[in-house]
């Protein structure tokens, strides 16, 4: 027997076509009856709505309408949904009709912070990044004396990225930011962070209170780490600051706690977009300690 072309296109029969034809038709109208029973909308509003005859509908929903793109789209207006939703033959679940109609509902500037949220929450590393806890926030807010806390009841390694910074630049930090400035300071930390988590499958570590003002890195940590924000009172920031001996902010007590506020105000919806936020004002550490290992889960 001669061998069957590679390429060949095989031809569809036209009583498959036919039937293909007929359950497409009936699918569709299928999704504009359910579609129009949501709206709780009767047939002659929405073909006053949408321009087209009472019969046209009812023909459309009962799978006997060939409808035209142009009508089919007046009726996909008429009932507020996406014509997609009307002309993929797929079933969807209720969940998957709701989730569709929150995320085309949500303004554009919030689409991508919520699709970040669920590749965050619900990836393939979702599970792997909860065995990184990264504590985020402000000096003074609990992050060193929690982390360490934490890491020894996890029994898993402590990291303090400024540390990691101090190591690879052999420099404090204050003069990282004398000698390389701050663009130089931030390159320095992302490599530190991306170094840290890549050797650590399961860990607890402090950052800066600043990380957050760069994008990249902050979305990093986001997508790696499980972050929980330290927060604490201003006053309790400061007073706690000076407990650890720099003693730099009483030199000007009332304009250096006019900058922390304005700092923690500018950097509150940043702090937000952690996964869980502990308050540590007026807590003794053994307090502090339980409400983060409540928020961890842990």
């Amino acid at each position: 027997m001669p061998a069957t072309a590679p390429n060949r296109v095989q031809a569809v029969s036209p009583v498959a076509a036919d039937r293909g034809d007929a359950e497409f038709l009936a699918a569709l109208g299928r999704h504009v009856r359910e579609a129009r029973e949501r709206r709780g909308m009767a047939r002659r509003a929405v073909s006053r709505s949408a321009g087209v005859s009472e019969r046209y509908l009812a023909q459309l929903e009962g799978g006997e309408g060939n409808a035209s793109v142009l009508l089919l789209r007046n009726v996909a207006r008429a009932l507020d949904v996406a014509m997609s939703e009307l002309v993929d033959p797929r079933e969807a679940s209720v969940e998957q009709r709701l989730i569709r109609r929150f995320l085309e509902a949500l303004p554009p500037h919030r689409l991508e912070d919520v699709l970040f949220r669920l590749m965050r929450d619900f990836g393939e590393d979702a599970a792997a990044r909860r065995r990184r806890v990264a504590l985020v926030g402000l000096r003074g807010a609990g992050k060193s004396t929690l982390g360490g806390a934490l890491a020894a009841t996890l029994r898993c390694p402590f990291v303090e990225l400024d540390r990691e910074i101090e190591a690879e630049a052999g420099l404090s930090l204050s003069e990282v930011f004398l000698l390389y400035g701050q663009a130089g300071y931030r390159r320095i930390e992302r490599r530190c962070l991306e170094r840290t988590i890549g050797a650590h499958a399961e860990m607890v570590m402090s950052v800066g209170g600043g990380i957050v003002s760069e994008p990249e890195t902050y979305d990093l940590l986001l997508r790696q780490c499980y972050t929980v924000w330290v927060r604490a009172s201003p006053d309790e920031h400061m007073a706690r600051v000076v407990a650890q001996g720099d003693l730099r902010p009483m030199q000007g007590n009332a304009e250096a706690m006019a900058d922390l506020r304005r700092i923690l105000d500018a950097r509150e919806p940043l702090y937000r977009k952690a996964d869980a936020t502990i308050d540590t004002t007026g807590d003794k550490p053994e307090q502090s300690l339980a409400k983060l290992s409540q928020a961890l889960g842990a």
